[in-house]
């Protein structure tokens, strides 16, 4: 089967973008247990914008791998970054609005997400002090900073008609 030109682009855009959220998590604050790095936020909103649901959802499962490989993360960046770039993607898609994407990382991150890494905390983790929403604030913190910027970075990029010229350069 032959990739078209149009997903062999979303694919190294993601890839891309995966690398930039490892690297990215190098820079990362603890808050409440968890360490929280926003640039990975940041990542999952632009890839919701510029490769879609599915895409970004690789990216982040990509990138949360290669941190817990590389020591610079753990099992919670999986339900943490993979929950909100599939929801952040999935509003995009559906409303083709910025602040719809961001939403979507911060309730799919924050809320869904926190929530998820109890059982990994409690069970494959072996953290007995974790609770249905230990987590939740702490990815909170992660996710709305990251948001924050990816949404000041598209408003610009939107501003100066660069958002328009980079989507197309994609989805040619």
């Amino acid at each position: 089967m032959k990739m078209d030109q149009k997903q062999l682009k979303k694919m190294v855009l993601s890839a891309i973008l995966a690398g930039i959220a490892v690297v990215g998590s190098t820079f990362s604050f603890p808050v409440f247990g968890s360490k929280c790095a926003p640039v990975q936020h940041l990542v999952n909103v632009l890839c919701a914008v510029f490769v879609g649901p599915w895409w970004g959802l690789a990216a982040a499962f990509i990138a949360s791998l290669i941190r817990n490989m590389a020591g610079l993360g753990t099992l919670l960046a999986f339900p943490g970054s993979m929950c909100g770039a599939l929801l952040s993607g999935l509003l995009y898609k559906m409303t083709k609005a910025v602040p719809a994407a961001c939403i979507g990382e911060v309730v799919g991150t924050g809320l869904i997400g926190g929530m998820l890494a109890y059982p990994i905390a409690a069970l494959l983790m072996g953290n007995s002090a974790a609770a249905l929403f230990t987590f939740v604030v702490p990815f909170l913190v992660s996710t709305a900073g990251g948001s924050i910027i990816a949404f000041v970075v598209l408003m610009i990029l939107k501003k100066t008609n660069r958002l328009a010229l980079l989507k197309s350069m994609v989805e040619e």
